[in-house]
């Protein structure tokens, strides 16, 4: 049966099919513009946004990163060079890349040394650093709270566990500030995370031991992904089917994009890792005006039966656009929102009791997982590659645009599955080639291909999952995966740490983990070009009719095959 097509720019307005048995949201969004000068606003509303979350996630790195290259602090050499105090103090260590210990100094009394010209002998006694610790500035040329307090050596563990409680208060903020989202509206929420990021952040400062530090980095990590991601889905509400993959991907592909390469040299600017906490938390408090510049989501109002306030927001994106709605058109709208309060409503737990449902549904949390473990654990290994800490940075993160670009212009020719399995496949590759190559530039290289193929998973699943979902359960499952992608971001640190373990063992994990992903995709229905599903039924049989092996650009050559070798063949 031939379907209509409401999404057509070339519909006018003020013709509405008689035959026309129901009219959505996104036909009435249509109709008041599919990309005017109100969507263009819109798009670089979320500049701001996008900010946020690059300072929030990042942020923590450059306040704690430390000089792998270290050495025991012995006051009473100070007047030395660098190298004579190495030389004199600190015992040699074969077994380190920097040929002497970190962690031991010769148990001396060197004022003595000093004065009898005594030359170290390795039958010397050795101890734990006393008096903390000496970094090579030409790494990390500030102070971090890391090196101020010491979290190296024994305490080389603390770092990985700031960042991993960062993102346990991360799958709380989930659940709380999702919570706000539904009971008091997608702005609320959204002004509730960035109040919290800016509280926690600058009381961060004020920390003096890791206990401090934890807590306060937990309560920021509660404000992360929906600092921005919130505003994400509030503008994509407001942007018509047909430019909603291009609009999504573009303005996160810059914004966010434009922070993370600035922040590394933002942070060098700072010059200590307190300013850097402050300059990347007092932003926020802008956060608290777009109420009263931005309007609410209409889908939420739709929800809370709010009907009047959201048709009032349309007719004023229509009147920005200069756009009519016809009232005929406005009026079946609500006659089909009075038909849809009739449909079935599903638990979340159906996601797991459903057999077929729960297979895909599964699989897609562990790609996601997977993808979200490589994501982290990349930026978090930059440190121990031998290069240049900020520059590295900037290069990883510069792959953040590129690879939205694909998924904004490539994800509906290739496919998603086919876009994931490969993206991870070349992930792999590159990870377990990081390993052989050494340290240096050409691990920096593998590194970055490895970003920016993982870039492209990570991008590809979010839009996926959304995809396979029935829209009774979609908001629910979309954020069950967003939620085991912070699980997975507690673990990612632990990864990166191994290297105190094996120099290799990161990379090595994350290739064992991108195959794993790969495998996950593997599974999961194909969904571009095709309805997404609106019952349960509808997703079990886009999950059942699948093919294995289905690329939408060959899938769009065989029906053009079909149709000149058999004229009377249509598409409906």
């Amino acid at each position: 049966m031939a379907t209509k097509n409401y999404y057509n720019d070339d519909v006018k307005n003020n013709e509405v099919s008689e035959t026309t048995e129901k009219v959505d949201y996104d036909q009435l969004l249509t109709s008041a513009g599919s990309f005017g000068r109100y969507q263009v606003f819109l798009f670089f509303a979320t500049l701001p946004f996008y900010f946020y979350g690059g300072l929030t996630y990042f942020s923590q790195q450059f306040m704690t990163e430390t000089s792998p290259n270290h050495w025991c602090w012995i006051s009473e050499l100070e007047n030395l060079t660098i190298t004579d105090r190495r030389t004199l103090a600190i015992p040699e260590d074969p077994g380190s890349r920097f040929g002497y210990s970190r962690c031991y100094a010769y148990a001396a009394n060197f004022s003595e040394v000093l004065k009898t010209g005594e030359k170290p002998n390795a039958s010397w006694p050795v101890q734990t650093c006393q008096n903390g610790w000496e970094f090579d500035k030409s790494e990390i040329p500030y102070p971090t709270i890391s090196s101020e307090l010491g979290w190296v050596c024994e305490k080389d563990s603390y770092q990985a566990n700031a960042q991993s409680i960062f993102f346990v208060g991360s799958i709380v903020g989930g659940f709380i500030i999702g919570w706000i989202a539904d009971r008091y509206g997608r702005l609320p929420a959204v002004t509730a995370s960035n109040m919290i990021a800016f509280v926690a952040g600058v009381a961060s400062v004020f920390a003096s031991n890791f206990m401090e530090f934890a807590i306060c980095r937990f309560f920021f990590g509660m404000s992360y992904d929906n600092c921005m991601m919130l505003m994400y889905l509030l503008v994509i509400e407001y942007v018509a089917p047909k430019y909603r993959t291009i609009i999504a991907n573009m303005s996160f592909g810059i914004f966010f994009t434009l922070c993370i390469v600035a922040l590394p040299w933002v942070s060098l600017a700072c010059g200590h890792w307190k300013t850097i906490g402050l300059v990347t938390s007092i932003p926020m408090l802008s956060a608290i005006i777009f109420p009263f510049i931005l309007p609410e989501s209409p889908r939420w109002l739709l929800s809370k039966g709010r009907i009047d306030e959201a048709i009032n927001i349309i007719k004023r994106i229509g009147e920005i656009n200069k756009k009519e709605i016809a009232p005929k058109l406005l009026e079946k709208f609500k006659i089909s929102l009075k038909k849809e309060g009739k449909e079935e409503q599903l638990s979340s737990v159906e996601l797991l009791k459903n057999p077929v449902l729960r297979k895909v549904f599964l699989c897609t949390c562990l790609n996601y997982m997977c993808c979200m473990i490589i994501f982290d654990s990349l930026i978090r290994t930059l440190g121990s590659l031998g290069f240049d800490f900020f520059l590295s940075f900037t290069l990883v993160s510069f792959t953040e645009f590129p690879s939205l670009v694909i998924v904004a212009f490539v994800l509906d020719l290739t496919g998603r599955k086919f876009l994931s399995v490969s993206s991870l496949g070349f992930c792999c590759i590159f990870c377990i080639l990081g390993v052989f190559v050494g340290e240096g530039l050409p691990s920096v290289i593998c590194t970055i291909f490895a970003r920016f193929t993982v870039n492209i998973a990570c991008n590809t699943v979010m839009q996926w999952v959304v995809e396979i979902l029935p829209t009774p359960l979609r908001g629910s499952g979309a954020s069950i995966v967003h939620i085991c992608g912070y699980v997975a971001t507690v673990i990612s640190p632990y990864v990166a740490y191994s290297h105190k373990l094996v120099s290799w063992l990161p990379l090595f994990i994350m290739g064992v983990v991108a195959i794993i992903g790969s495998i996950c995709a593997l599974v999961l229905p194909e969904t571009a070009g095709k309805e997404m599903p609106q019952t349960l039924q509808d997703a079990e049989d886009l999950i059942s009719n699948t093919k294995f092996f289905d690329v939408p650009f060959l899938r769009k050559k065989l029906n053009n095959t079909k149709e000149e070798n058999n004229p009377s063949f249509q598409m409906d």
